[in-house]
């Protein structure tokens, strides 16, 4: 059983998607763990509404392929997510309809429509101790975890570990950004949520991805793969290769590597599949000061006074290209540090205030709101 797959699919048609997704799931252990009667919950990323072909969400015949997977061993499956903004039944089932996930309930699949919350306690946590999550999770005995793979304007790449965010109710995502603006308190947040909920399986949607300005308003790229791995790392590690990403500039995998939860490097992955055939060079991807190590041996008052003038000098930001702003407020609702207001009809961000969470940059409509990266972290970055 290899730690992690990634197997070819061209397109999105049933057969090519029916033939990988059986093919990554065997390589990694298959679907034994499911027996007659359990309750599976795919926990999709739904982020925002979006059509399949946006490459936002994960795609729905992915989802039907792996539901009439899932029925043949005898489960019953339910579908779900918690997107950006209210989670109720109107708002959520618009987003069903425009990401096409309807469709699966033609494939058997029930879609989630418990929009209660509830209240977790988690000691063992290093991070979040306490949060609130979506209940419909607790009424499933297992949770397969179903990503799309995108850039991200504050983790760099959303995949399998970052798809796991979408347990918290949208409302409330903003006040855990509030509460971790540091990218790596964030990581170790996102990390405490996959060791809490523990997937029993994690597959990645890789036939489309996303470039440049993601999750939600960057390009579709082909990438033409599914990955899968019983641990979500595992298939990031895999996932950040294929982006021309190195693992140790993401913060969610230098989080999980420092806690033991993956390799060090990829070259210790049991792998099922070449990686390298699907490797794209000039992936266009999101850098960030929080990737840069400034620090090496034992630091000290002055070396670490450095660091913290040097990663403010070439942090990214949110930048606003004000000819796509419509004034729509969506920013200016969603910032939880409250630091954008709006002048002349346009989104204006008071840097004093700005914890670059980039919620602006994920959830505006119409992608008016980019992923800035100051001049000196690009001479850096060349350097």
């Amino acid at each position: 059983m290899a730690d992690v797959s990634i197997v070819t699919c061209k397109d999105y048609e049933k057969e090519n998607v029916d033939r990988a997704l059986d093919e990554a799931i065997s390589a990694v252990g298959g679907l034994d763990m499911i027996t007659k009667g359990m309750k599976v919950g795919i926990k999709v990323n739904l982020v925002s509404g979006a059509k399949p072909d946006k490459a936002v969400t994960t795609h729905p015949e992915m989802v039907s392929s792996l539901t009439r997977m899932l029925l043949e061993r005898g489960a019953e499956v339910i579908v779900g997510d918690s997107p950006g903004g209210l989670y109720n039944a109107a708002y959520v089932g618009g987003i069903y309809s425009v990401s096409g996930m309807k469709s699966v309930e033609k494939a058997g699949a029930k879609l989630n429509r418990d929009f209660s919350e509830k209240d977790a306690v988690y000691d063992e946590a290093e991070v979040l101790k306490s949060f609130k999550y979506t209940t419909w999770l607790d009424n499933v005995d297992v949770i397969i975890n179903f990503a799309k793979l995108k850039t991200h304007g504050m983790m760099g790449m959303s995949s399998a570990a970052k798809n796991m965010f979408g347990v918290i109710p949208g409302t409330i995502k903003p006040e855990y950004h509030f509460r971790f603006p540091d990218y790596d308190r964030f990581a170790d947040m996102i990390v405490d949520i996959d060791e809490y909920f523990k997937p029993v399986l994690n597959i990645v949607d890789a036939v489309t991805g996303m470039e440049g300005n993601g999750p939600t308003a960057g390009t579709p790229r082909h990438i033409g793969c599914v990955i899968a791995s019983k641990n979500p790392h595992k298939a990031d590690m895999i996932c950040a290769e294929v982006l021309g990403i190195e693992s140790d500039k993401l913060p969610i995998l230098r989080s999980a590597k420092r806690r033991g939860l993956c390799p060090e490097s990829v070259e210790e992955l049991d792998i099922y599949g070449d990686y390298k055939e699907f490797c794209i060079p000039d992936f266009e991807n999101i850098a960030h000061a929080a990737s840069i190590v400034f620090e090496k041996g034992k630091p000290n008052i002055v070396s670490r006074g450095m660091a913290a003038v040097i990663r403010f000098a070439v942090k990214s930001k949110p930048k606003l290209k004000k000819d796509e702003c419509v004034g729509c407020r969506v920013c200016e609702n969603i910032c939880p540090a409250k630091a954008i207001v709006m002048k002349k009809g346009k989104a204006h961000i008071d840097r004093k205030s700005c914890i670059a969470c980039f919620c602006c940059q994920e959830f505006c409509p119409k992608g008016a709101m980019k992923s800035k990266r100051p001049f000196i972290a690009r001479i850096l970055g060349k350097i």
